[in-house]
């Protein structure tokens, strides 16, 4: 593992973890021995994107991180774009909504609104989502690249649940039907007794950058609600798209990959 890598993965465990953090706990949770674990933090504390509590001795993620976000979601105002989109969905639906967006490490969950049921689906705030396993994963395939595509197709498949579609064939065809419709619906696939409907939203060049996805307890959701939910969500991602780049993008409509 190189040594950014290295210095990535403290980054990521301090934000997905306890707020603050002994420097003993996060050697053992990475993996280092405590003095290259302790150079790695200074570096990182050298460009803010990790903080020392003077008192405690804890570590933390910097404002640094923050800064870089902020000058990320300038250049390519994303979630800014989508949030309200987001928003406007829950407060529709009265479930869980959330919003990914794909890089080389996969589709990662960049945006959440719980449903105030007290029965509810919890997505949290970094999942990488199995793109073989989620309604979110299925609808970015129907869209991404032919590449991006067949790099999933190759496998592996892993099972997270006795549903998931853990065969090439199974997932082509759900693939397919997604494009079609325009979204895409998978159930217990990821977590057991969760249902989601999702839609992908497509770049300036037609390509999906990301989904956007409505997640409920099974028990509660019927066919006429997983219709007008892939209809919301479809129109829903389509607002985003318009949003980022001027034009509704309408899935189906791309050129193909």
């Amino acid at each position: 593992m190189s040594t950014v890598a290295k210095a990535v993965s403290l980054l990521e465990m301090l934000g997905g973890g306890a707020p603050e953090t002994a420097l003993a706990d996060i050697a053992k949770a990475a993996g280092f021995d405590k003095a290259t674990t302790r150079r790695l933090l200074v570096s990182l504390m050298a460009h803010e994107l990790v903080e020392q509590d003077e008192t405690t001795r804890l570590y933390r993620l910097g404002a640094g991180i923050a800064r870089l976000a902020l000058m990320r979601e300038a250049q390519f105002p994303f979630l800014r774009m989508a949030a309200p989109v987001v928003e406007a969905l829950a407060a529709e639906t009265g479930e869980t909504v959330h919003l990914s967006e794909y890089s080389k490490r996969g589709l990662i969950t960049v945006h959440v609104i719980e449903s105030a049921k007290a029965n509810r689906v919890s997505v949290q705030l970094g999942d990488v989502l199995p793109m073989h396993a989620t309604a979110s994963g299925i609808a970015f395939l129907a869209f991404t690249e032919e590449r991006i595509r067949e790099g999933i197709l190759a496998g592996p498949l892993p099972a997270f649940t006795p549903y998931t579609i853990d065969n090439v064939e199974t997932l082509v065809e759900h693939v397919a039907a997604a494009r079609a419709r325009g979204h895409s619906t998978g159930s217990q696939g990821y977590e057991e007794g969760v249902l989601s409907v999702a839609s992908a939203i497509l770049g300036a060049d037609g390509f999906a950058i990301g989904t956007i996805a409505i997640a409920a307890p099974r028990v509660r959701i019927h066919k006429g609600d997983i219709e007008r939910h892939g209809a919301s969500v479809a129109a829903a991602a389509r607002e985003i798209g318009g949003r980022l780049f001027g034009r509704h993008n309408q899935p189906g409509r791309k050129r193909a990959s």
